[in-house]
């Protein structure tokens, strides 16, 4: 019995912290981050659990979030449109251990949000904005990033 309420109590506290990392937005206030001016540069990448290209290219905006202190990383789940219960995202934030923002865009039609983030966003994933908040400067990429890509990508809005 003891055993089992320690479980009870580890997942829990598992299911909070997941749920403190994946917070629900709708598309105003993504918009809002996605614009937002400051220091850093930000890297937003969007992304689903159900998208093993996405699952593949994590652990470099993982790596770069802990490596650079002046980037700021968000992934941005897109789960909901195919499954509305948010408890399969925070279940996959909290078993892999994610470290970065994540969020999940509480919108269940893409044709209605997609060209509103990026005029030219076909809808495909994993895509991914870097943007130079000092400037405004951005780029694009609509597909899988390798070792090394995001550092290029950052490098071309500097």
């Amino acid at each position: 019995m003891k055993k089992l309420l320690t479980t009870l109590l580890l997942a829990g506290a598992l299911t909070a912290t997941a749920q403190e990392q994946a917070k629900m937005v709708k598309l105003p206030e993504l918009q809002e981050l996605i614009t937002s001016t400051g220091d850093n540069i930000k890297v937003i990448n969007f992304w689903a659990t159900w998208c093993a290209p996405c699952v593949k290219e994590m652990p470099l905006f993982e790596k770069l979030g802990q490596e650079r202190k002046d980037v700021k990383v968000t992934l941005v789940s897109l789960d909901l449109d195919l499954d509305p219960d948010p408890a399969k995202v925070h279940k996959f934030v909290a078993r892999k251990k994610l470290q970065s923002q994540v969020l999940i865009l509480d919108e269940k039609d893409p044709n209605s949000y997609i060209e509103q983030i990026e005029k030219t966003w076909s809808g495909a994933l994993p895509a991914t904005i870097i943007i130079n908040s000092k400037t405004g400067q951005r780029k694009f990429v609509e597909r899988e990033l390798h070792e090394g890509e995001l550092e290029k990508l950052i490098a071309e809005v500097q």
